[in-house]
């Protein structure tokens, strides 16, 4: 009599429910991912499910399987129906073990092929830009929309919130363990503060394509400004910028990137977290020894102060603080469009009203690009009919770029704009340079300069720009495009200027 057999123990509903689960998750991974290949691109989202969330199912069905086999094992000792040992017997010389080992030396082949493809390919997603600034659209738009329009834009968002190396990899990813939590938890800032603290050294990230010895001499720079009267009269300055920079091994330490730490090591505190309010700096001049301390006469730091403070050596991020995500002002943003020929300059007082229109409160995009509409157009119905309806393709085509404009640099939702991101690059409409030379900042042996020739040379300005030539090395006197006396001298650009119509 032929001995009865017993039960796989394969054969329970939690191995079976497993295994189909697996099998589903490998035939959807597979589907997605050779779409994925094919498809010119891939939908964040799509992204996610294929290389987060499918392999999770894979990985969760496989598990299952030999739960339930344990399970059912455990059934079984507890009900006296097995008759063998704890651990089952392998004999290759059975046909039935030969074949089962073979059927699982190729699934463990094939799920360790797919685990390593999976694994390669779910960690170039998590370090795609696409990631970075679509999977969580709502909080990250700002970013990833200044970003898109940034000297950086072909940069990765991992090349300098991360860097190479397995331990800033590890660092981030625990860090982004918060982040997630954040959004889900809805608890996230708006917007999201600055400057970040846990950025790489620049000696790692900026300066492995930017290097500040290899910089010499200056830069030409026009910059055209649109006054706030009716016929949004241009005013061009062109400028020669000290760039600078170069080697201590050629003596030749001049221009702005001095600053870089080139022949000089810069050491400051800052009075508020972002780095606005600088009251006390060190110069420690490398070759000549010598270590000079300024503050600012208005604030001193007590000694006290000085020594909780926390000192930080100067780096580019200090003054390119706004390299890769950068919300213009709706003053200098509608220069730039009208400079462009985006709208027509020959509307009358163009300028005024589309910076009047971007500077509205809105609490949405939607109310966003309803109101600009509404504000351009009513103006011209309004004030200038006739032009109103002479031009009125004109003045639908200022409407779209006004309202391009405010989606590119203005994010309701997140509560983000100009206004609470400062660029320290120059002075006009934030604090910048004159963080430190704004003629307060002195020590025993003097000041640190606020001479505006120290930076920048101007070649020639105003409306007869073509006509204007230097006339020597120290360049032409700074002209006011308004008549306000002597007032520029004796303030700061930034004091009057804050991105909106003065």
């Amino acid at each position: 009599m032929e001995e009865q057999r017993e039960p796989r123990l394969i054969r329970n509903w939690l191995s079976t429910a497993g295994a189909t689960i697996a099998g589903v998750g490998t035939l959807v991974f597979l589907f997605f991912l050779i779409m994925s290949i094919l498809s010119a691109k891939l939908n964040p989202y799509v992204g996610i499910l294929i290389y987060i969330v499918l392999p999770g199912f894979l990985i969760l069905g496989l598990l299952l399987v030999p739960l339930g086999m344990y399970i059912e094992w455990y059934k079984r000792q507890r009900t006296g129906l097995i008759t063998y040992h704890k651990w089952p017997d392998i004999n290759l010389n059975n046909t039935r073990h030969r074949n089962a080992a073979v059927i699982f030396l190729l699934v463990t082949v094939f799920f360790m092929l797919m685990s390593a493809v999976g694994m390669y390919h779910a960690y170039q997603y998590t370090e795609s830009v696409s990631f970075c600034g679509l999977v969580c659209h709502r909080v990250m738009k700002p970013e990833y929309t200044t970003h898109q329009d940034s000297p950086h834009a072909r940069v990765k968002c991992v090349n300098c919130h991360i860097g190479p190396g397995a331990g800033w990899y590890a660092k981030s990813k625990f860090s982004g363990l918060y982040q997630v939590y954040a959004v889900l938890a809805n608890v996230y800032p708006r917007p999201l503060p600055t400057p970040i603290k846990d950025l790489r050294p620049v000696q790692e990230d900026c300066q492995t394509c930017h290097w500040p010895r290899a910089f010499f001499g200056a830069k030409q720079r026009q910059f055209v400004h649109y006054q706030y009267d009716k016929s949004n009269s241009p005013w061009p300055i062109n400028k020669l910028i000290k760039i600078g920079g170069g080697s201590p091994n050629t003596s030749l330490n001049t221009g702005i990137h001095w600053h870089m730490n080139i022949a000089v090591k810069i050491e400051y505190i800052a009075g508020n977290k972002g780095r606005q309010d600088i009251p006390w700096v060190r110069l420690t001049d490398k070759a000549r020894r010598m270590i000079t301390v300024y503050q600012d006469r208005e604030k001193p730091l007590t000694q006290k102060e000085i020594a909780e403070a926390e000192i930080r050596t100067m780096d580019c991020m200090d003054c390119h603080n706004r390299p890769s995500h950068d919300y213009i002002s709706p003053d200098n943003a509608v220069d730039l469009v009208l400079l462009t020929g985006q709208i027509d300059a020959g509307l009358p007082e163009i300028k005024k009203t589309a910076v009047q229109a971007l500077t509205k409160k809105y609490d949405s995009d939607t109310a966003a690009m309803n109101g600009i509409a509404g504000s351009i157009t009513n103006f011209y119905r309004q004030n200038y009919p006739n032009i109103a309806g002479q031009k009125e393709k004109q003045i639908g085509e200022a409407v779209l770029t006004v309202q391009e404009v405010y989606k590119r640099n203005i994010f309701p939702v997140m509560k983000a704009d100009w206004s609470d991101y400062p660029n320290n690059i120059g002075h006009f409409i934030f604090r910048g340079c004159m963080r430190c030379h704004d003629g307060k900042h002195a020590s025993s042996s003097g000041i640190i300069s606020n001479d505006c020739r120290t930076c920048h040379v101007i070649i020639a300005q105003g409306p007869k720009l073509a006509r204007e030539k230097i006339i020597a090395e120290t360049g032409l006197e700074f002209k006011h495009p308004v008549d306000i006396g002597d007032a520029w001298e004796e303030g700061h650009c930034y004091e009057c200027h804050s991105g909106t119509q003065p």
